[in-house]
């Protein structure tokens, strides 16, 4: 395929998946030919081969001294052809949550290589971590109109931090699965750990990392460890709990009561619950961002990491080597994560009947400062 071939196919594919996500239904007309060349950088006579295939594809319809219209069929494309070459991205925190930036950003890459339009709902790039988080109701509206446009699949990343996740998370999928469109869970899963749901999911082995991040602190000496977690968190947590606790009793040190501390990292009252009997040594976070978060009020409370307390988190997200003491982490293999996640959903949409499947890929602990492995030696930052 030339250069030009591919650019008014690729402009064909953006603009099929700007008219099911609904971006023109306002005024139901596509920008001119001079403005659609201005944006996408290209001449005339390739907008014009790209509104050719739209025309083809039964979306729209051209209307000789008027413009170009959205043909009007009940909020579904005329041509099943337009649908089949669609895939949604359900992702409830994206603008909140780094890797899932990362993943979406390769999944998006790889359905254009793929030649599949990719629909990221109202949820684009971050821009404030201060924007709202969509909401249930939000997701469910989104959710509907996945399945108004006909998509041939969706990406989907269960909610957290909600006290009605599991039956909000149910709700949606069962809702998606009722109307025939294959679903592929990045991440976690939408009950909660041990139970598995019937879905496909594609993410990090979570136990695993867990388990090597206590086995990493309890090799540097440390025997009394604790979890910190906020409400209401993605089975993940719990896995990543639970491996932590293995590694502890496979070296023979008992796991306490109190092992799992559950509130703010930002508040000193909880913080200090943690630190003032001095009886914590090592402290495993749930992500690097409220590892970052609980640095900061430790600071706050004069008690140096690592000198006095040991810590850890997991992700290994950009600022996570930017910090002040740079983190000690699990890293997680984004773009692999994408990748598996994107031929998953292409596996799915070609045999519906395939049992559900887990695909748990290998994280990597990434040694830095916070966890006090060099203190004695000073040495840089390196990978174990």
């Amino acid at each position: 395929m030339s250069d030009k071939q591919s650019k008014h196919h690729e402009i064909s594919r953006t603009l099929i998946t700007e008219i099911l996500a609904g971006k023109f239904h306002r005024s139901n007309k596509l920008p001119s030919e001079i403005q659609l060349a201005e944006r996408f950088k290209v001449s005339r006579p390739t907008i014009g081969r790209a509104l050719l295939t739209l025309h083809e594809e039964g979306l729209v319809e051209r209307r000789p001294g008027s413009g170009t219209y959205i043909v009007e069929t009940g909020g579904k494309p005329r041509s099943s052809s337009a649908s089949t070459r669609q895939l949604g991205m359900l992702v409830p925190n994206l603008r909140h949550t780094e890797i899932f930036e990362t993943i979406c950003g390769e999944l998006a890459n790889l359905a254009r290589v793929h030649d599949f339009g990719l629909w990221w709902g109202d949820q684009g790039p971050a821009r404030s971590i201060n924007e709202p988080r969509m909401s249930v109701g939000e997701a469910e509206e989104l959710c509907e109109r996945f399945i108004e446009a006909g998509l041939a699949g969706a990406f989907v990343v269960p909610f957290e931090h909600q006290i009605d996740r599991d039956e909000a998370n149910m709700r949606i999928l069962t809702r998606l699965r009722q109307a025939g469109i294959p679903i592929v869970l990045i991440d976690r899963d939408a009950v909660a750990f041990p139970r598995r749901s019937d879905y496909d999911l594609v993410g990090v082995d979570n136990f695993a990392g867990g388990y090597l991040l206590a086995e990493h602190l309890i090799k540097l000496g440390l025997k009394r460890l604790a979890y910190v977690t906020k409400p209401f968190t993605a089975s993940t947590v719990d896995q990543r709990i639970a491996g932590a606790q293995s590694a502890m009793l496979a070296n023979g040190i008992e796991v306490p009561r109190d092992f799992v501390r559950i509130g703010d990292p930002m508040d000193q009252k909880f913080v200090r619950t943690i630190t003032q009997s001095g009886r914590v040594e090592g402290i495993l976070c749930t992500s690097d961002h409220i590892a970052a978060q609980l640095l900061q009020t430790l600071n706050r409370l004069k008690v140096r990491v690592p000198e006095d307390l040991r810590l850890v988190g997991f992700d290994d997200v950009r600022f996570a080597n930017l910090l002040t003491i740079p983190l000690t982490t699990m890293q997680q293999p984004c773009r692999d994560i994408a990748l598996t996640a994107f031929n998953s959903m292409r596996e799915r949409i070609s045999n519906p009947s395939l049992p559900a499947r887990s695909i748990t890929l290998r994280p990597q602990i990434i040694v830095r400062e916070t966890c006090g492995a060099y203190l004695a030696t000073g040495s840089t930052t390196r990978k174990r």
